[in-house]
C-alpha cells in the first residue's frame, strides 16, 4: 500500500449520511486535536495495544530519516485508552490528509470512560503492517534513539512521544510501552 492513503480513506464511507460520527484518537489526536469537534470524551477500545511501530515520513520525520509514531497492534485481551471526538463528516477530509501516511479509517466500538459511560460505533485510523510506512517492532532502546534523532515538518519526534505520555498521565492511563520509551529518551540538546 502507498504511503498516501488519502484517496482510499475517502472511499471508506462507513457512516455516510450521518450528521455526526465518533472518532477514537490514541496518539497525537489525544493531545492535539487540531480540528473542530462537537464533543470530547475519554474512551477506550478493546483488542488493541498502542505501539510506536509506524514510520512518520511527513510529520515527525522525513523520507530519508523517518520518525516513529503510534499505531495499534491487535492483542485480544488488551484495552487501549484514548480520546473520543464527536465530529461532523466534513472533518474527515482534513483528517484523511493528516493521517495519510499509511493510516486507514476502520470501524470500531468505543467505550466511554466518563461518568456517562456507554458505548457506540465509531472510526479509528489504523496503520497496519501492510502499509509502506510501517516500521514494525524493534528494541525499545533503538525506537527511543530513532525518536530522539528524528525531526519533521510538525517538529521533533520527541515532542510527539513526550506529549503523548503527558496526555496519558493526565487521563490516569497506564501505558507500559509509551512510558518505557519516554523513560529511554536521551536528554534533549
Amino acid at each position: 500500500m502507498s504511503h498516501d492513503t488519502t484517496r482510499l480513506n475517502r472511499e471508506r464511507n462507513h457512516f455516510a449520511g450521518h450528521e455526526a460520527i465518533w472518532l477514537f484518537g490514541y496518539g497525537s489526536l489525544i493531545w492535539k486535536a487540531g480540528f473542530p469537534y462537537l464533543e470530547r470524551r475519554p474512551a477506550h477500545i478493546h483488542g488493541w495495544v498502542r505501539r510506536f511501530w509506524q514510520g512518520s515520513h511527513d510529520h515527525r520525520g522525513t523520507q530519508a530519516a523517518p520518525g516513529r509514531v503510534a499505531t495499534l497492534v491487535r492483542e485480544p485481551e488488551a484495552v487501549c485508552h484514548g480520546m473520543a471526538y464527536r465530529i461532523t463528516p466534513e472533518v474527515l477530509a482534513p483528517l484523511d490528509v493528516r493521517e495519510k501516511n499509511g493510516y486507514l479509517r476502520e470501524v470500531t466500538t468505543l467505550c466511554f470512560d466518563d461518568e456517562l459511560g456507554g458505548s457506540t460505533q465509531g472510526l479509528v485510523y489504523l496503520a497496519g503492517a501492510d502499509n509502506a510506512a510501517y516500521l514494525g517492532e524493534a528494541p525499545l532502546d533503538a525506537i527511543a534513539e530513532q525518536i530522539a534523532a528524528s525531526h519533521g515538518p510538525s517538529g521533533p519526534n520527541r515532542d510527539y512521544l513526550v506529549n503523548l505520555a503527558a496526555a496519558l498521565r493526565e487521563l490516569e492511563v497506564e501505558d507500559e510501552h509509551v512510558f518505557a520509551l519516554a523513560a529511554r529518551l536521551p536528554p534533549a540538546d
